[in-house]
């Protein structure tokens, strides 16, 4: 939950910034959805127009205590889900902010 909570922070303020004034909510909703993510923790992905957040996901495995190289370093990538797989397609959400009105 705190890596989403970071990522997601820290992608709004990149989108306040870019906008000058993050008071105005909806230019900044504008902002973040057109502005590619890209952090440490999930990587490069973006903003769906219906707000999901997509990335590829990652399995990771513990590594044993003689692969670590210091204390952070305890995961180790052994397989991968590209983005477009990851998630379920924007067309089979049944969102209404896709709808057109």
């Amino acid at each position: 939950m705190q890596a989403g909570i970071y990522s997601a922070v820290l992608h709004y303020l990149k989108a306040a910034e870019k906008i000058g004034s993050p008071e105005d909510a909806r230019a900044a909703v504008r902002a973040m959805k057109q502005t590619p993510t890209d952090d440490v923790l999930f990587g490069k992905g973006a903003i769906r127009e219906d707000g999901r957040k997509i990335h590829p996901m990652y399995l990771l495995q513990v590594k044993a205590p003689a692969e670590s190289t210091d204390e952070w370093d305890v995961f180790k990538i052994v397989g991968s889900i590209p983005v477009e797989n990851a998630f379920r397609p924007l067309s089979e959400g049944g969102c209404d902010l896709t709808r057109n009105n």
